[in-house]
């Protein structure tokens, strides 16, 4: 049973450092061999490039641009009259992947549309979402890049997305049908929008392709106070022999690197284990 592998998102983690490229840097200091971010096309991409080269830092995963921020926007794959922009800035992300060699990019499905009834655009939303990604796993599969998408809470962190629990992506993944197009798990969300972390999982693993940590419900460490008890899902991962990235997408209590004891405590028990197990086999 091989050990998790994390992912600092520089996005939520080293935000003491005001640039991406010098969050790297940290994130390769503190011991990550790998990092995550939501939008990275702010930063010059020759300088995320010069920094994951020297720091031999793997880029895991990026999002699809967001859209226009300022109009409330936050994805495009599911609004409706949007698909040019959607292609647009998918070409914008698969661009920074290539570059970056990254290979999962989250392709955002959108909030539902200002003035307009979830329940009565749900079925539009849908087919259009299922079309945009349909025409992204054609695009991406050329490239061996996977796409994911995402569900996020609409009680606490976005009342008007889209895309909301485990159950209504499974089904948008199995309407779609194609196998490099996934299930990404931010279990932050889950808990909030359904909690049965177990039999989620289990029932959804196989389709499964990122997992994202923060505790509930204050979005810190996921060794902060709070409903979650991180080592019992470890585990559950672990057993269900897990070999994806874990992305550590979660606000700080104070400074990032003071908070990361969980994550040292976690790498310094798997060395010692696996060192006892190559004594064994001696």
């Amino acid at each position: 049973m091989a050990p998790l592998k994390f992912c600092a998102n520089i996005s939520w983690l080293f935000t003491e450092l005001p640039d991406l490229s010098q969050r790297i840097y940290a994130a390769a200091s503190a011991g990550f061999q790998a990092v995550e971010a939501a939008w990275l096309y702010d930063t010059d991409l020759q300088e995320l490039q010069r920094a994951r080269e020297a720091t031999g830092v793997e880029v895991v995963l990026i999002n699809t641009p967001p859209g226009d921020v300022n109009a409330g926007e936050l994805g495009l794959g599911a609004v409706p009259g949007r698909e040019a922009e959607f292609r647009q800035g998918l070409d914008q992300a698969l661009k920074y992947a290539k570059a970056l060699n990254c290979r999962r990019i989250h392709l955002m499905a959108g909030r539902v549309p200002v003035g307009t009834n979830r329940m009565a655009v749900a079925k539009e939303m849908e087919a259009i979402f299922i079309h945009n990604l349909n025409y992204a796993a054609d695009i991406l599969s050329k490239e061996g890049i996977t796409g994911l998408i995402e569900p996020i809470n609409t009680r606490i962190t976005d009342p008007r997305y889209f895309l909301d629990s485990p159950h209504q992506a499974a089904g948008i993944l199995e309407k779609l049908g194609k196998p490099n197009i996934k299930l990404q798990m931010d279990i932050f969300h889950w808990q909030i929008m359904d909690g049965n972390l177990t039999k989620n999982i289990h029932k959804y693993f196989h389709i499964i392709g990122h997992v994202q940590i923060a505790q509930v419900p204050g979005r810190n460490e996921p060794d902060s106070a709070g409903e979650l008890n991180y080592n019992f899902l470890f585990n559950t991962l672990e057993n269900h022999d897990y070999q994806g990235y874990i992305g550590c997408e979660y606000k700080p209590l104070g400074n990032t690197t003071d908070g990361l004891g969980w994550i040292k405590d976690y790498w310094t028990h798997n060395k010692r284990v696996t060192a006892e197990l190559n004594n064994l086999h001696l």
